[in-house]
């Protein structure tokens, strides 16, 4: 099926987008933001959980975490283009909440069958969720988790489980007598501790997570199947993240450009600054066709979804580093001191830069297809 016109962002996309924006720049402008995660400077501090609840409530009552819901389970179903669209702004705004992690978990759910019916009422009626499948090295391959299960049961430990401290179900890959199962599991029940790691993101938090003998519902039996299914729309989502945030950096820095005097004329006046943002801009256009091209094949085209989805996240993870660098040294002395708002986002970018992998690794990923393809 060929891919509709741009890439089928439609109407009902735009307002959500558009009252996305609104939403984040009305309850948490950069300086409330800055005041509510940033408001400890002090470098031997421990891993903080801040973090707006009342806000989240209000997302939940838009309907957000129903989005990716298929409409057969009770949720919205809308195209992942919409959704996309959304967390661009969730990006620019570099809003604290466990939407992502949620929509995540619930692309996995949607390609577990009717098994996952019940996760995913969860997820309808409200309640936050995390993806918890990485080992202590990081590896980006479900099958090296660390997790076992037996009898209904979980044991071990999950790694780099993202805003664990936030949510209120995990989703959890574990090995069983058969293979590879996805489980469903309370993040409150017994048996299971959050341990905060320390970060560089202040927006976001990130745990591993023990399980000691912990009660837990089999959702699919084949994880893989599901997670291959699921990845290039969460890869897809966290490229429009990395977006958003590159062009909060971009209108930032041109802002402060235009303002900042030096020689008699704003900084933007010189070539060594207009050009590097120039090219900041045309890799942001860049990932927004590549991230839209890949939301519209995990809705049409869903054969090319996993390619896409790595030149997406690929071109991504390069602009989260190079828009990241530009914002802060163009802003001069003042662009690395804890006051500048600029270090929110070039701690959420750089942090971003290597979820789910980074640019090599999706590139590398790429090529596989390509060569297996051309072969």
């Amino acid at each position: 099926m060929a891919q509709p016109n741009d890439f089928g962002f439609g109407e009902e996309a735009a307002m959500l987008k558009d009252a996305a924006r609104k939403f984040f720049a009305d309850n948490l402008p950069v300086a409330a933001l800055h005041q509510l995660v940033a408001d400890n400077h002090d470098p031997d501090r421990g891993p903080a959980v801040a973090w707006r609840e009342d806000l989240w409530r209000q997302m939940v009552e838009l309907g957000w975490t129903a989005l990716a819901i298929p409409e057969a389970a009770g949720g919205l179903g809308m195209p992942l283009v919409a959704v996309a669209g959304l967390v661009e702004e969730l990006g620019r705004a570099a809003f604290p909440c466990p939407l992502l992690g949620t929509l995540n978990a619930t692309f996995v759910l949607a390609a577990c069958g009717d098994r996952a019916a019940a996760a995913l009422d969860d997820i309808g009626a409200g309640r936050a969720a995390t993806l918890a499948l990485t080992n202590r090295d990081g590896d980006w391959n479900p099958a090296a988790t660390e997790l076992r299960a037996s009898g209904g049961t979980l044991s071990g430990t999950a790694w780099f489980v993202q805003d664990a401290g936030k949510v209120d179900r995990l989703l959890a890959a574990a090995h069983t007598e058969g293979g590879l199962g996805l489980f469903w599991v309370d993040a409150g029940a017994a048996g299971v501790r959050v341990h905060g790691d320390a970060i560089v993101d202040l927006t976001r938090d990130q745990a591993h997570v023990s399980f000691d003998n912990v009660e837990a519902v089999e959702v699919s039996a084949n994880a893989l199947a599901a997670l291959n299914t699921a990845f290039p729309a969460i890869w897809t989502l966290l490229a429009a993240d990395i977006a958003g945030a590159a062009e909060w950096q971009l209108q930032t820095t041109v802002e402060y450009a235009n303002t900042r005097k030096q020689f008699d004329r704003p900084l933007g006046f010189f070539q060594a600054v207009k050009h590097p943002l120039v090219d900041v801009m045309i890799g942001i256009d860049e990932v927004r066709s590549l991230l839209y091209n890949a939301a519209c094949a995990c809705d049409t085209e869903p054969e090319k979804a996993g390619q896409y989805a790595h030149m997406a996240l690929a071109a991504a993870s390069d602009l989260a580093g190079f828009a990241s660098s530009r914002s802060v040294q163009y802003h001069g002395g003042i662009g690395f001191t804890w006051e500048c708002f600029v270090h929110l986002y070039f701690k959420r970018q750089k942090h971003s830069q290597a979820l789910w992998g980074d640019g090599a690794w999706h590139r590398a990923r790429l090529a596989e297809i390509l060569l297996d393809t051309a072969a």
